[in-house]
């Protein structure tokens, strides 16, 4: 089944609800949404657009960015979303590698092709053939794919080395999508998803199942994170959910306590894509009230792996709710989950391990990348590069990246542990603990502080709390840590710094 159809059916049903919204501008109904789509859609095969083909979308957030995804999937092709942040020439690369017949733009950003000499056709929303397109004669209805056909190629962030296309099929969407109603939020028509981080990666991917059931669908006029602007959205319609990255989530809450803003008509914040601190976290939901969520998954996985319900995030009463808190939930319904060692082998509750996930929410592989491939999906399971612990009840506590692990004198050092301690200093509002290389132990620990506390109060912090040898060695001040367009820290280029 194509994922569209869920928007056909909503036109079918509910056509005159409202769907797309810039700021708080009606740009169309769900029958306009539909009619937009499938207009669009009869444009892309007239163009010679088949099922199957790669259709990238290199856009802002804003409601062209919707019309478009459903003219793709309604045309039976695979939608490539690349994020707008990116330079033109890692927006070149993915194009490349896609193998895209045709890319869509929001105004501007063909020029950042047009700059490093794109060769795929590029077509800007703000451009007459884009409105044109608008008005060609529609498709009856999206064409029909099978459940494991290509739905979303979807790149990887690329820290280490070339991005890879992870294949999201049309099952894996509706796997994803049906789960969030079980497992992470009630989304009704009654409320709003506004899309404050791009669309092109988790947010993005909520949007079919607010399709679904018919809610409204808000782009800020801005095209992205502005802590004001979602405060004011959300007060004025009074239902909003928004997928947040964890830096988003600490810099609403600075925002609103020095504003004096409550954060009215926020319904509910799903957040991922990074670490979430246990101090940052209680502080958000002491201040917005019960309204956090979150989620774990990785692109191999979308949105899908685990989840911890508000109830879970905002319970202070059970006797073990800090380490619950710090941890990441319990697996989501369509997947399995267990705990690997380092021959795949299941290790028992309470032991460290990689985190290995199989279900219908999981890729089928990398696009064009057996090799790649071969080396995540293991006897159907995928291997996720996490390390962590799952205790008796189910609860997931995330370690690190196997990667990011610190070996120093023989020792297991996790830097999360040491971040969650340098954390609890009032004067630091961000931190990265990475390994350097040393001549005896192998590694030492190094921090990367963001704050005004002092190397004295930091180290001592760290010693009343941990053991001796996890404490950083050095501890370096910065302005701001590096990240990538997804807010994730490049632990990559810190670690470069050090050499």
């Amino acid at each position: 089944m194509n994922i569209a159809q869920w928007l056909h059916r909503q036109a079918q049903s509910d056509g005159a609800r409202p769907a797309l919204y810039l700021g708080q501008e009606l740009i169309a109904d769900y029958l306009g949404f539909h009619q937009k789509a499938a207009a669009l859609a009869g444009w892309l095969q007239a163009q010679g657009v088949e099922p199957g083909d790669r259709i990238a979308l290199f856009m802002k957030n804003c409601p062209d960015y919707l019309i478009t995804l459903y003219a793709i999937w309604y045309a039976g092709a695979a939608a490539v979303p690349i994020n707008a942040k990116l330079h033109g020439r890692e927006a070149q690369f993915i194009l490349q590698d896609a193998g895209a017949a045709m890319v869509f733009t929001s105004p501007g950003l063909d020029d950042a092709l047009s700059a490093v000499g794109v060769a795929t056709p590029v077509t800007s929303t703000g451009a007459e053939v884009y409105r044109a397109a608008l008005a060609s004669a529609p498709i009856a209805a999206p064409m029909q794919r099978n459940p494991q056909d290509l739905a979303w190629l979807f790149y990887t962030s690329g820290t280490t080395g070339q991005p890879k296309g992870v294949q999201i099929t049309h099952r894996m969407l509706m796997a994803v999508s049906l789960s969030y109603f079980s497992d992470v939020d009630a989304a009704t028509g009654a409320d709003q998803i506004l899309y404050a981080a791009p669309m092109s990666h988790g947010a993005g991917l909520y949007n079919m199942l607010h399709v679904l059931v018919g809610a409204a669908h808000v782009c800020p006029v801005s095209g992205g994170f502005d802590e004001m602007e979602i405060f004011d959205l959300a007060a004025h319609f009074t239902r909003v959910q928004i997928f947040a990255a964890p830096t988003m989530v600490t810099r609403m809450t600075a925002v609103a306590k020095a504003q004096g803003r409550s954060g009215e008509g926020l319904r509910s914040v799903i957040y991922a894509g990074g670490p979430m601190y246990l101090a940052d976290i209680i502080e958000a939901e002491a201040h917005f009230g019960p309204i956090f969520i979150q989620i774990y998954g990785q692109g191999e996985c979308p949105m899908g792996i685990t989840a911890l319900k508000r109830s879970e995030v905002s319970d202070r009463a059970h006797p073990d709710w800090k380490r619950r808190l710090a941890g990441v939930g319990r697996a989501q319904s369509g997947v399995e989950l267990r705990i690997g060692a380092s021959d795949g082998q299941s290790l028992p509750a309470g032991e460290l391990g990689e985190i290995m996930v199989r279900g219908d929410a999981v890729m089928p592989g990398y696009w064009n990348n057996p090799q790649a491939t071969a080396q995540t999906l293991k006897d159907g399971w995928l291997m996720t590069g996490d390390m962590g612990v799952l205790d008796a009840a189910g609860y997931l506590t995330l370690q690190d990246r196997s990667k990011d692990l610190i070996i120093s004198g023989g020792s297991n050092i996790y830097p999360r542990e040491v971040e969650e301690v340098l954390l609890m200093h009032p004067l630091v509002q961000e931190v990265s603990v990475v390994g350097r290389p040393h001549s005896d132990w192998g590694e030492e620990v190094v921090a990367f502080v963001v704050g005004q506390a002092s190397e004295a109060e930091l180290d001592a912090l760290c010693r009343d709390q941990i053991a001796r040898f996890k404490c950083p060695k050095a501890y370096i001040q910065v302005g701001e840590l590096p990240k990538n367009n997804y807010g994730k820290v490049l632990k990559t280029e810190l670690r470069a710094r050090l050499l």
